[in-house]
């Protein structure tokens, strides 16, 4: 009876170690594959999500800023036609 314990505490240990083997192999195989995507990304010349928003960002306040010049360009515009045809020849 001792002998059976033996072998099934020895089972237990080597499933033990090939489950914590397993996860460490899991871990190694994760992170070499982050890296070589890490890796691909940057050769790829993408951008990252923060650098979009802030670009996004910039281009929605300079196309404000240029609808607000051109309205005002255009005023002037109408003021001057108006002042033209005011004004005797």
């Amino acid at each position: 009876m001792q002998t059976d314990n033996r072998i099934l505490d020895d089972l237990a240990k080597l499933a033990t170690n090939a489950i914590g083997t397993a996860a460490a192999m899991r871990q190694e195989v994760e992170a070499r594959f982050k890296a070589q995507l890490e890796r691909l990304l940057v050769e790829m010349n993408l951008v990252t999500r923060d650098d979009y928003e802030a670009v996004k960002e910039m281009a929605a306040t300079a196309r404000s800023e240029q609808e607000a010049l051109a309205a005002r360009v255009a005023k002037l515009e109408a003021e001057v036609a108006a002042l033209k045809a005011s004004k005797p020849a």
